[in-house]
């Protein structure tokens, strides 16, 4: 007893490793910033092409998608500590299908793209909503968020069913998801072993603290879920981020521009290339729009609803959360999903 009480106190593991997240961010960007100085009087010809490609496109798809993820990090936040559960519970129905329409129509009020709603249905899962809900929200939010609704209006307007098929489609396909996965006997094994932990543990310090009236400040556990989170979220990113370069640099768009008008090769196409390229939601519109007059609606819809769900960055983003087995299913249905969407649009136009 004595030498328990003698003995140095540590802190808890989750917070030593959100801790030694924080120092070797801190690391990489004090790297970043050196490596910034020194190359700044380099000319376009110290640098092979490929090279400068790769590290032009990594960085662009970190720096597009960082913000997101601070403010999907930031809600997730405030939702798991500031938002009571009674409210929770209020306002979401009892019906299991009713729920997951629900929750998949909350990206309406929410202005983030993919990348930050990966730490969003992280919270909402420690706040004990299921694994097939999370997986609803995760998938339709992204297209549902009034940005990508906006930005794909000025981009395509009302032509040839473009907006509509996104949003329906979208919508569609993350609640098909979402039911498929809720026939799992056990969802909870569709988790990764140590985010699994991490809800059961984040739900026991809930209830201790309503039991024992020992709760400590809100904003200082929120401060530490900030750096878990953020020490979870940022080495995935920029992973995910340098394979989509890489991928970019060794694919060449001359092939799949040929694909383009080929009814069922231009899904697919556009498929691969929203995979590959891994381009925020919100802004996606504008940059397929330039391939628009190339490939067919039903490519331009797949590439769409496809890219905004799953691309190389979501996929190591997701993996943080989500076991291989439990990810590589839910690629497939949204892979298939989105083509038979792509190829009905292509009937339809």
């Amino acid at each position: 007893m004595t030498s328990d009480l003698l003995a140095p106190r540590q802190a808890p593991p989750s917070r030593r490793l959100a801790g030694r997240g924080l120092v070797v961010g801190a690391v990489l960007a004090v790297a970043l910033l050196v490596l910034r100085s020194v190359t700044a009087g380099w000319g376009p010809e110290a640098l092979p092409d490929r090279l400068r490609d790769f590290v032009t496109l990594s960085t662009s798809v970190v720096i597009e998608s960082l913000p997101f993820v601070f403010l999907g990090i930031l809600i997730s936040i405030v939702v798991r500590f500031w938002v009571p559960d009674r409210v929770m519970h209020r306002i979401m129905p009892r019906n299991p299908a009713l729920r997951r329409v629900t929750i998949s129509l909350l990206g309406v009020l929410l202005p983030v793209c993919e990348c930050g709603n990966v730490p969003l249905a992280r919270g909402f899962m420690m706040k004990g909503f299921s694994v097939p809900e999370a997986m609803t929200f995760l998938l339709a939010a992204p297209i549902l968020n009034p940005v990508t609704i906006v930005t794909t209006y000025q981009a395509f307007g009302w032509d040839d069913g473009i907006l509509l098929g996104r949003i329906l489609g979208g919508f569609a396909i993350a609640n098909l998801v979402g039911w498929l996965f809720s026939r799992h006997p056990q969802p909870e094994l569709l988790l990764t072993p140590a985010f699994d932990a991490a809800c059961r543990v984040a739900d026991g310090h809930d209830h201790d603290h309503e039991a024992t009236g020992r709760q400590r400040s809100r904003l200082r556990r929120g401060v530490v879920a900030f750096a878990e989170e953020t020490s979870t979220m940022l080495p995935a990113l920029i992973v995910g981020s340098a394979i989509a370069g890489a991928i970019q640099v060794g694919v060449s768009r001359d092939v799949l521009t040929v694909l383009g008008g080929n009814p069922i090769w231009s899904v697919l196409a556009l498929m691969i290339l929203a995979f590959v390229i891994a381009i925020c939601s919100n802004v996606d519109a504008f940059f397929i729009l330039a391939f628009g007059s190339t490939f067919l609606p039903g490519g331009i819809v797949a590439f769409l609803v496809f890219g905004a769900m799953v691309d190389v960055k979501m996929i190591t983003l997701m993996r943080t959360t989500f076991t291989t087995a439990a990810l590589v299913r839910l690629v497939a249905v949204v892979g298939l999903a989105s083509l038979a969407l792509g190829f009905g649009v292509n009937l339809l136009a």
